[in-house]
């Protein structure tokens, strides 16, 4: 046995266990504030952040502690003051933005919490329905993703696809599938006056959530939302544009659901997907974001498609698992599109 692989092995257990106390830290930097209450400020004293942010000393103390040994607050031992560099404000204190990261510690809580139930899955098979996950799944995945579909969707992505914005800015049709809380129709609705937009999704939390996120927009009246599955719409007016925002490989029954969704598009209409940035080898995957993706597949992803009897496609689906299933569909033309992201991958399918 190699003693040095064995201490270095060691060392890293150590120091994913500090990652998974450090999101621990993080999920408490967001809720409370206490990112925000630091962002700009400069160095601070712990009385300093106490005032700023409302919250009981002690507590303060020992997350600014932990925070400095995981490197996200710089420290001053003379002055005895921390400091929020403005570099990791811009990550942490920036909710709503499309560069905003704290969403990621949210969900921490939320996937860790069925830990028990996925363990016990491992044995006796079957998974971890979505509703499980409760209203704080929903509005993790919200946080994850609100600021890059409110700012990025309309204004970046689509620009790949200027036929459909013109049909859309005509008054056309649009669908979001699995729309959570409902980001995606909302940014559409916004971008998009004339059109008509419809959000679906099977989970009625997230759809009460949705409505209410309209409501706060101000564009109840342009947006609805129905609480069901593709196979449950009238396919007779169509779609120009349907989307499918991070949720094929969590589908229970992927080719029917694709199928339903090809019904559901004009001749002339545009699938548009977006999945997580996953490679099809394994070995392409050996980073962080593959390590994390492949942690979401099996505490969120992967169960709740098991759960219902899916395949349980997994996270990590990649393009070319992703074009078999949407080309065995019906759809004849799949194209990956040319959009920046560190974290997804854009596709467009057309009948």
């Amino acid at each position: 046995m190699d003693r040095d692989r064995v201490k270095a092995f060691a060392d890293k257990v150590f120091a994913d266990m500090a990652g998974t106390m450090t999101a621990g830290m993080g999920y408490i930097g967001v809720k409370t504030g206490l990112f925000r209450a630091m962002a700009g400020k400069g160095s601070m004293r712990l009385d300093d952040v106490v005032r700023e942010s409302g919250l009981t000393a002690r507590y303060v103390e020992e997350w600014l502690k932990g925070m400095t040994c995981a490197k996200y607050l710089d420290y001053d031992a003379a002055s005895e003051t921390y400091r929020l560099p403005d570099e990791h404000a811009f990550l942490l204190a920036s909710d709503d933005t499309d560069h905003f990261m704290g969403g990621l510690f949210v969900m921490a809580p939320v996937l860790l919490r069925v830990a028990p139930d996925i363990a016990a899955a491992f044995v006796g098979g079957g998974g971890v329905p979505f509703e499980k996950f409760g209203a704080d799944g929903v509005i993790g995945l919200d946080l994850m993703n609100r600021g890059q579909y409110e700012q990025r969707l309309a204004g970046y992505w689509l620009q790949a696809l200027p036929d459909t914005r013109a049909r859309l800015e005509a008054g056309g049709r649009a669908l979001d599938v699995g729309c959570g809380a409902g980001r995606v129709c909302l940014a559409l609705a916004k971008n998009f006056p004339a059109a008509t937009i419809v959000g679906l999704d099977p989970d009625r939390e997230s759809i009460r959530q949705a409505e209410a996120a309209a409501a706060e927009a101000g564009v109840s009246g342009r947006v609805s939302f129905v609480a069901a599955t593709t196979g449950s719409l009238d396919a007779a007016d169509g779609f120009d544009l349907i989307t499918a925002c991070d949720c094929i490989h969590d589908f229970a029954a992927p080719e029917r659901t694709l199928e339903e969704i090809h019904g559901l598009l004009k001749p002339h209409g545009t699938l548009f997907i977006i999945e997580p940035k996953a490679a099809d080898r394994l070995e392409d995957n050996f980073n962080p974001i593959g390590t994390m993706f492949y942690g979401f597949s099996i505490f969120h992803c992967m169960t709740q498609s098991l759960a219902r009897g899916g395949p349980g496609l997994g996270t990590c689906l990649g393009p070319a698992r992703t074009e078999a299933l949407v080309r065995s569909a019906g759809f004849q033309n799949f194209e990956r599109l040319d959009i920046k992201s560190p974290t997804n991958l854009f596709y467009a399918a057309r009948p």
